[in-house]
Formats: structure tokens, C-alpha cells, sequence
């Protein structure tokens, strides 16, 4: 069975931003400081939306925020 894994480089995004907050980008997108922790540690897939407002914030594309690998290996 494959399996799949969404990554992503929000961590250093904020850092990056002068050091936002998780506090700082939750509210910015409209969720939980707690939905951002989920979503940095890879517990949690964000919703397509939520992704695309996420990498707004960012000013970047998708692609620069998140990635997804999957592996084939079944």
C-alpha cells in the first residue's frame, strides 16, 4: 500500500518573516494556533484552501510551502 506525506516548510517560513509566530499566522488564516503546530509537524493535512491562504501569507506558491511525496513502495 503507498503511502503519502505532505511537507512543508512553514517553520522556516515564519522564522523567515520576521520570526511570526504560530499565534501570528493562525490568525492571519483563520485557525487555531494549534491547527499550525499540527500542520508544521506533519500530523496534519491542511485543507487545499487553507493551503493556499497559508502560502499567501508567504507570498510564494504552493509548491514553495508544500510538498507531497508519496512512496510507491508497496
Amino acid at each position: 500500500m503507498a503511502e503519502s506525506h505532505i511537507n512543508n516548510h512553514i517553520r522556516t517560513l515564519r522564522f523567515n518573516h520576521q520570526e511570526m509566530t504560530q499565534q501570528q499566522l493562525a490568525d492571519r488564516v483563520g485557525v487555531t494556533r494549534q491547527t499550525i503546530v499540527a500542520i508544521e509537524k506533519g500530523k496534519y493535512s491542511p485543507s487545499l484552501e487553507l493551503a493556499f491562504r497559508i502560502a499567501r501569507v508567504f507570498n510564494l506558491p504552493l509548491e514553495e510551502v508544500f510538498s507531497y511525496d508519496e512512496d510507491d513502495k508497496a
